[in-house]
Formats: C-alpha cells, sequence, structure tokens
C-alpha cells in the first residue's frame, strides 16, 4: 500500500513572459496549490494514509494549464479558481469522483 492514498501535484513551473509556451505559475499555480494544501489539512483529509498535495516543476502540460496531476490514479486536471480547486477536492479526493469538466 502506498504511504498516501492519493498524491497531487501541481505543477508550479515558472518560464519568461515571452517564453510562448506559457507556464502554470503565470496563472495562479502556486496560489492554488496553497489554497488546496490549506483546504486539505481544514478538511483532516491531510496526512499518512491520507492526501498530500505538493508542488512540481514543469509537467509539460503548461498549454492546457494551469494543470495538476492525481496519483495514483493518473488524472489530470485544469482548473481555473478556487471553486474548482474545491469540486477537485471533494469530488475525487473525499469521493474517490473524477471531475470529468476539469480533466484534461
Amino acid at each position: 500500500m502506498s504511504y498516501y492514498e492519493r498524491h497531487v501535484f501541481f505543477c508550479c513551473n515558472q518560464r519568461e513572459p515571452s517564453d510562448p509556451r506559457g507556464c502554470c505559475n503565470a496563472k495562479g499555480a502556486s496560489e492554488m496549490r496553497d489554497y488546496a494544501k490549506s483546504r486539505v489539512q481544514e478538511l483532516g483529509m491531510a496526512g499518512a494514509g491520507k492526501v498530500r498535495i505538493n508542488q512540481a516543476g514543469c509537467l509539460d502540460r503548461c498549454a492546457e494549464g494551469p494543470c495538476a496531476v492525481v496519483y495514483p490514479d493518473g488524472v489530470w486536471y485544469t482548473y481555473v479558481d478556487r471553486g474548482d480547486i474545491d469540486e477537485i477536492i471533494e469530488e475525487h479526493l473525499r469521493h474517490g469522483r473524477i471531475v470529468a469538466r476539469l480533466r484534461i
């Protein structure tokens, strides 16, 4: 069994503004990662055997981003705001239901 039930990685890559590929961090990725981390803790979902929220470098999907991936499920998401993060936390992390509208 894995140490965490689910492990979420937020792409927080930062590229130069002139880079045509864009980057997740310019679209608020670090703020959303921090929000997800605090929200998971508030809900008592964080820790060993539960959920871990982490920052990642480039996940190479910035053109579709901002993005995050949930393991071990291998489900990729994009998001716009805290409401989207809340939905991912509630539906996927708490209940195991993939949020189809945010999946990439």
